[in-house]
This record gives C-alpha cells, structure tokens and sequence, in this order.
C-alpha cells in the first residue's frame, strides 16, 4: 500500500518524525507553562477563599469563595499608604528614567558628539564595575537622599542597559527627519521631543515595561536607606511579612483588625501577595503591541 504523504501549507514534506517532535514539544511546553503559572495561581485562589477552609488545602478552586481577605487588606492604614509610596514611586521613577535615558541616548547617537566613542564606553564600563554597598550607601547619604522619597527616582534617573537600547533602535530612525526639522529652525529639545519620541514608541514602551517593574518589585533602597514609616513600600511591607513564619507585631495587628471573620496569617500574606502583583498585570496589556518590536529592533541594531 503506498505511503500517504503529507504537505504542508507551503508545499513542503512532513515527515512523521517532524509530527511528533511537535506534539512532544507542545505537550513539553504546556507543562512547563503549567508548573510556571500554578504558584501564582494558588496564591490568587488562596486569598479568595476563606482562610479556615484553605487552611486544610486548595488544589484548583477557591473554598468558601470570598473577597473579604483582599478588600479588608485596604482598610490597614499602613498598607493602603505603602500601595501608594510604590505606585508614586512607579509612576515618577519610570518617567524620569524613560525621559533622562531616552535623551542621553539621543544625545550619545549623534555623529557630531565629541569623543563619542569614549563616553560610550564609559557608560558601558558602568554595567560591570560597581563600587560596592558602603560606597552606595555613603554617597546617597551625602547626596541628602536617606529618608527622602526622591532616593527612589534619583539613583535610577539614567540606566546604562536602557540607553544601549534605546541607542540601538535610534539607529533606525532616518537621519533625514532631524536634518530636515534643524534646517525649520528646530532645537535639539523640540527634536527630541517631537520628532524622536514619537517614532521611538515600540523601544519606549518595552524600557517602561522593564523600569516599571523593576520599581515597583524594588525594596532593598527602602530597606537600606528609608526608615521613616511614611515612605515605606509595598514590596518591603511583604518581605516583612514573609520573611519569619512567627507572625510579626505588624501581622498580629492586621490579623486583628480583621477579627470579624477568622483570618489567618497565610491568608494575609497571600492578600498581600495578589495586591503587589495586580498593577503589573493592568500596566502590560497596554504596552505588549510594542514590546516585541521594540525589543527586537533594539536587539538586531545593537
């Protein structure tokens, strides 16, 4: 009986091995996405159940399915006023390092800059040599940044992996369209803000992506230099109460506002948890048309 061959849609062979490499692969693949994907997963379902009936194990459903552990979360004062430190941190921080960034990158593109070369790779010199913690910590301090809000913003004005990208993806931009708006009488600021920015988009939107998050998951600053309660983040609110399976004065004194219903302190910390992730996941659908694209560019121009 002969073979039935089979094509695909560009006419070429499939051969029988190629068909199952690909149901392995996917098969290999759904699983990898699936043990990647569940802690995350439990730790939602987790803090929508209640916290007696998940105390005795959750698999793939919430128990006793309620929103009392989220919402009662927002009535601590300490945590609606971290949430708020880490989203004004966010917020400034990703403007300004996109916006300082973008321009050195603007800046360190242009043929006519003297000594190109060599400001270039003293920017780059900066990604493998650091001085260390002590000499952060006494420079931020002589800096008049300890228990300032602007330690936030300040340090990470300009990041050196950002300006490579954004430099790489520059190169892509006809040097016609700058040309052309000098001869109009335009400045180095209006041609950056008007002319650049614009076409800059896709790399844009994919280096606030990675300053965002970077950001918001950070909280080392915090916890070296900040210890004024006002300006305390999110991210060190929960590695405080993560870091002792004992429960904390703050953890008894949440567990206790929350004396309505029985809570426990797994089911406050995993509140906590889903709260700290939420904003990333509002903040990536609007900028994953230009990821990719940015990313890629940047990638095959540097």
């Amino acid at each position: 009986m002969k073979e039935k061959i089979l094509y695909n849609k560009n006419g070429k062979v499939i051969h029988p091995s190629h068909i199952v490499f690909d149901a392995v692969n996917t098969i290999l693949m759904i699983l990898i996405c699936m043990i990647s994907i569940y802690p995350l997963y439990y730790i939602v379902i987790y803090s929508l159940s209640d916290p007696i009936e998940a105390s005795k194990g959750l698999t793939l459903l919430p128990k006793g399915f309620t929103l009392y552990n989220l919402t009662s979360i927002f009535k601590d004062s300490k945590i609606f006023r971290a949430f708020g430190v880490s989203a004004a941190r966010t917020f400034l921080g990703t403007f300004i390092t996109v916006l300082c960034t973008s321009f050195m990158a603007y800046i360190f593109s242009q043929d006519k800059l003297p000594f190109k070369k060599f400001f270039n790779r003293a920017v780059v010199l900066t990604m493998y040599l650091g001085a260390g913690l002590i000499p952060w910590y006494v420079t931020m301090c002589t800096y008049g940044l300890k228990n300032n809000f602007f330690v936030y913003i300040v340090p990470s004005a300009v990041n050196a992996y950002f300006m490579i990208l954004i430099k790489a993806y520059l190169q892509s931009v006809p040097v016609s369209l700058q040309e052309s708006a000098e001869l109009d009488g335009a400045g180095i600021g209006t041609v950056f803000l008007k002319i650049i920015m614009p076409l800059s988009k896709p790399i844009v939107a994919t280096i606030s992506l990675f300053c965002a998050v970077g950001q918001w998951n950070s909280w080392t600053d915090n916890f070296y230099l900040v210890k004024n309660l006002e300006l305390k983040t999110l991210q060190l609110t929960l590695y405080e109460y993560f870091q002792t399976t004992v429960p904390t004065k703050n953890m008894k004194d949440l567990v206790d506002s929350m004396s309505q219903r029985q809570v426990t302190t797994t089911s406050v910390r995993m509140s906590i948890a889903v709260i700290s992730i939420i904003p990333i996941f509002m903040v990536y659908p609007f900028v994953q048309k230009y990821f990719q694209k940015g990313i890629m560019i940047g990638a095959v121009k540097g």
